[in-house]
């Protein structure tokens, strides 16, 4: 029997990995069939991505990914602005073995790229930042860092171009290199300049959506192991 909060998990994962776009219609009767539940536990699990802010409900419509508006945008840049640094800032000098695990998630990152995986490389660079916070040791944090980076995912569908892929894995690298050397001022100050950049390349007039019930359905049926 597939949980609630399974559902709710599968649905993050999918927009992390922009699966699901802002904008998507998810029906309660299709969701229900696919997991093997009943619309009644898809129902509660969709209340609780509203709570978080990724599903809203639309009147005699149903249940939709959100598309962010631009101010939401912004706003969700200037959060990470405010929690990111700080987490550095308060973190002291990360485990050789953190360290280790950052430098490989870089190293996955800059493979992605250069192979063009356009899903591998969005999961990929969203996820440094839910790793960076595992890393640091913080699950309260980590938790945080997951659903922000889910929105953010839903901000750069909408208002960013992909095409500088290789510039934010730079910074990436450029901040585990200043943890490593032990100088959280300096990661403080690369992680806000990182975000600043990302922020900057906001654009209204890139805006899109679209729906697909086949997309839903590929988007959340697991892959076979």
């Amino acid at each position: 029997m597939v949980a609630q909060a399974n559902i709710a998990e599968r649905i993050v994962e999918s927009i992390l990995a922009r699966k699901l776009r802002p904008g998507e219609r998810l029906g309660e009767q299709e969701l229900a069939e696919l997991f093997g539940v009943s619309r009644t536990l898809v129902r509660e699990a969709l209340m609780q991505l509203q709570a978080r802010g990724f599903v809203e409900v639309r009147s005699r419509r149903g249940w939709y990914v959100v598309e962010p508006s631009f101010e939401e945008a912004q706003e969700t840049y200037a959060a990470r602005r405010v929690i990111e640094p700080g987490m550095l800032r308060d973190a002291g000098t990360p485990l050789q073995a953190a360290i280790r695990k950052l430098r490989q998630h870089v190293a996955d990152e800059r493979k992605a790229v250069a192979s063009a995986n356009a899903a591998t490389r969005s999961v990929l660079l969203a996820d440094f930042h839910v790793c960076l916070a595992e890393c640091l040791g913080n699950r309260f944090l980590t938790a945080m860092m997951v659903d922000l980076s889910a929105k953010t995912t839903l901000v750069a569908a909408l208002y960013q171009s992909q095409t500088q892929a290789r510039d934010s894995s730079d910074d990436h690298a450029a901040i585990v290199a200043a943890l490593a050397e032990g100088d959280t001022a300096k990661a403080e100050k690369l992680m806000r300049a990182h975000i600043d950049t990302l922020a900057a390349r906001l654009d209204e007039t890139l805006a899109n959506s679209g729906t697909s019930r086949d997309r839903v359905r590929a988007a959340l049926t697991p892959t076979p192991v």
